[in-house]
């Protein structure tokens, strides 16, 4: 296990590096978005939502127990053919229990601060 990382995007992005290097070109493409939005409507947030996003992934796919709890959830999901479906509803709650503690985690750590607006089930590029 890594140690969590400070609240920067460097320190988030050699993090990242470290334990799931083959998703740095995703961070990238999702950062040029968020900068792009931020630069279209002159709102911080855009960026502040980005690093949160990626903070909590990686504070996800750093500790054992959480990325497994996050990969089996997301299995589960991506198993099931409908949205009605018992395993897709609980997959669901599952992914979204284990996010909400990971940013939980994110604000607590020192140096962080919680950023408003920040939503925790958006995605880059949704």
């Amino acid at each position: 296990m890594i140690p969590r990382p400070e609240r920067t995007p460097d320190a988030v992005r050699v993090a990242l590096a470290h334990i799931a290097l083959h998703r740095l070109g995703e961070m990238e493409r999702h950062k040029e978005q968020a900068l792009t939005a931020a630069i279209a409507d002159g709102k911080i947030g855009h960026l502040q939502h980005w690093l949160t996003y990626w903070h909590a992934r990686v504070e996800i796919e750093r500790r054992p127990d959480p990325s497994a709890r996050y990969h089996r959830a997301l299995a589960a999901v991506h198993g099931t053919d409908s949205r009605d479906a018992p395993a897709f509803r609980s997959g669901m709650a599952e992914l979204t229990t284990v996010e909400a503690e990971a940013q939980r985690a994110v604000f607590a750590f020192p140096g962080s601060s919680k950023v408003s607006g920040a939503r925790g089930r958006s995605e880059p590029g949704r």
